[in-house]
């Protein structure tokens, strides 16, 4: 028996999820929709050929005994709402990032959810689902490297839009490298630091592109993230782990060598969908499973918390320059 999904919000992301969810995965159907602008969510139903009812608003959906499941997918102040009404309605859902726009919203979330007993939230990380950084994690679990000293990434833009600001660079980009190392590390963050090097002259004059963000993990671990927003010359994700008897680095996106033109290259992707298209679809997939199965997995309402205090303490540091400490509480035996 298929899954029956309700997704609230049919932006891009949304519609790329319905999609996702209507003709990619197995065992869900996507019977509900809506969105702030009502026709848009019709229209989406209508083109992807769906037999969903639209709506009033995501509230009614969630209540709808049709609705077995919700994803979220609107704007992200909305999340926080939504999340805590599917919590009360006892339904497992799946929000994209931001899981609630301030870490006090994460944290009611996370309070919500240990009330009620069970899991039932997975919040829109992709990379754990990255082929490439479970390949990356498995080495370093192994201990063929042994313990990580320090960790070297970098993520860039080839560009951005006028309306990206500075503290963008924490909220909207670094947010992904927050979760993920995290769960490559198995430890949590206990400082940070922003630094910002000479800035480019690509960059807007509003924008301090690029920065370089220095994270320190409770097991004395030191990260540095070049955050470069503007680099031209394509999307491009790196990591390297430096470990006490090796290094690992993540491989990259599988592409084709040429040789041509007195040449030896390899293509370079410029759009981060080309680059964690795969890892989309084994996020919801592995959500539809979780359901089905009775026991929600993947990244939790607690990394979403972790990831929101750090960001606040990134976007201090932004502010400060000091080093500033990550107060994070100790995690809850409900999340271990």
């Amino acid at each position: 028996m298929a899954l029956k999904l309700g997704v609230i919000g049919t932006g891009a992301i949304g519609q790329d999820h319905i999609r996702r969810c209507s003709q990619t995965l197995l065992g869900s159907q996507v019977v509900a929709l809506t969105d702030i602008n009502l026709e848009q969510a019709a229209k989406v139903a209508r083109d992807l050929n769906l037999t969903a009812e639209v709506y009033a608003d995501g509230h009614a959906l969630i209540q709808s005994p049709e609705v077995e499941a919700v994803l979220v997918t609107s704007w992200g102040p909305s999340h926080e709402a939504f999340v805590l009404a599917a919590i009360a309605a006892g339904k497992p859902v799946f929000c994209e990032k931001p899981l609630a726009v301030t870490a006090e919203g994460c944290r009611r979330i996370v309070e919500a959810e240990i009330a009620h007993g069970k899991r039932l939230v997975q919040v829109g990380f992709m990379r754990p689902y990255d082929e490439g950084y479970r390949a990356l994690k498995s080495v370093i679990d192994s201990g063929q490297i042994g313990e990580p000293l320090m960790l070297h990434c970098a993520h860039r833009n080839p560009t951005v839009g006028e309306n990206y600001k500075t503290d963008m660079a924490i909220t909207d980009t670094l947010i992904h490298e927050i979760d993920v190392l995290r769960w490559l590390l198995d430890d949590d963050y206990v400082s940070v630091q922003v630094v910002f090097p000479r800035k480019s002259g690509k960059a807007f004059a509003h924008l301090k592109d690029p920065q370089i963000v220095l994270l320190e993990t409770a097991k004395g671990t030191r990260i540095d993230v070049e955050v470069f927003v503007n680099c031209q010359y394509g999307y491009d994700i790196q990591c390297e782990v430096v470990g006490e008897t090796g290094i690992a680095r993540l491989p990259e996106p599988s592409q084709v060598q040429l040789r041509s033109g007195a040449k030896l290259s390899t293509a370079i992707l410029m759009d981060w969908k080309d680059r964690f298209i795969a890892a989309y679809d084994v996020e919801l997939q592995a959500f539809i499973d979780g359901v089905r199965a009775g026991q929600v997995g993947g990244p939790s309402a607690w990394d979403g918390y972790a990831a929101a205090v750090t960001a606040d303490a990134c976007i201090e540091a932004q502010n400060s320059g000091a080093i500033v400490p990550v107060s994070l509480a100790d995690r809850p035996a409900f999340y271990v």
